[in-house]
């Protein structure tokens, strides 16, 4: 979640710039999360949702569950919230890599074959060159953990609300940028764009050449072979 710090006033005529630290006190917001962690467990457990093996299965009585969330009651639950280490851009960057990607790249892909997908994952337990690892699913295995990144039906990624949401997004950014002082954002202007669209060569560097353009979906043929068409005639 991003939250600005600040905000239009209610004329309209300022920004009102929040205090520092100003989002959530640490020692509350641990408190609150103990809370609420604690008493949907307890829900969890009263709907039969919850089972215990080996050395937890005392657990499964009541009274003993109970005893065990006291003692976590007790202790004082930390939530790790500090300052970014870089400018605003740097935290969108950041956040963008969760928000704007598919589970996987096309790059993490090695291969597809009768015994399943290979792809490349990374194992935090591991250091140096061995975090990098390969893995061979089913095709079937593989679409299921795919899947499993893919938001229920009514749910939506994003949400913009406030400075941001949908109706008065283009104006309340404007008036922002306007009581702040800042530059406006960059735009696309066709008439910067340079008449040469051609891409350079991956080799020399060079504008290549456009020998000829296809159609989307369309096979390209070769021409007709001359010498196999005269030799197909001579007698």
């Amino acid at each position: 979640m991003i939250v600005p710090g600040g905000g239009i006033s209610l004329d309209g005529k300022r920004w009102v710039s929040s205090r520092p630290a100003f989002l959530l006190p640490v020692r509350v917001l641990g408190k609150l999360f103990r809370r609420l962690f604690l008493t949907r467990l307890i829900a969890l457990y009263d709907a039969g949702r919850l089972a215990f093996f080996g050395s937890m299965v005392h657990l499964a009585e009541r009274r003993a569950f109970l005893r065990h969330l006291a003692l976590g009651r007790k202790k004082r639950w930390v939530v790790y919230a500090k300052p970014p280490f870089a400018d605003p851009e740097a935290v969108l960057a950041y956040l963008s890599h969760y928000t704007h990607r598919v589970a996987i790249s096309n790059r993490g892909l090695i291969r597809f074959d009768a015994s399943g997908v290979t792809f490349r994952y990374k194992d935090y337990r591991s250091d140096g060159a061995d975090r990098q690892r390969a893995m061979t699913l089913s095709a079937d295995e593989f679409i299921r953990r795919f899947l499993l990144h893919v938001l229920p039906k009514g749910f939506h990624r994003i949400r913009h609300y406030g400075l941001l949401a949908g109706g008065s997004r283009k104006t309340s950014l404007a008036l922002a940028r306007t009581l702040l002082a800042a530059a406006p954002p960059a735009t696309n202007d066709p008439s910067e764009e340079p008449d040469d669209f051609r891409p350079p060569c991956p080799c020399c560097g060079g504008r290549m050449i456009v020998i000829e353009t296809f159609e989307r979906w369309r096979q390209p043929r070769g021409p007709p072979d001359k010498t196999a068409t005269n030799r197909e005639n001579s007698p």
